[in-house]
């Protein structure tokens, strides 16, 4: 099975400054693998959620 990846350009910038916005012993936590999920994937495994719960906030759009 194919995991759904992130599509725009736009979607893309967005994910990189969300990503360069979090604290860096955040960032050094995180392995290749949290990285490019966190970068490119719409489904993140458990531990990126639990690395990243502090910083998560819900989506109420929907």
């Amino acid at each position: 099975m194919k995991k759904k990846t992130a599509q725009t350009k736009s979607e893309m910038k967005e994910r990189e400054e969300a990503f360069k916005s979090l604290p860096p012993n955040i960032r050094q936590s995180l392995t290749e693998d949290e990285i490019h999920a966190f970068l490119h994937e719409d489904a993140w495994t458990e531990t990126l959620f639990e690395k990243l719960k502090d910083f998560i906030v819900p989506d109420n759009s929907k």
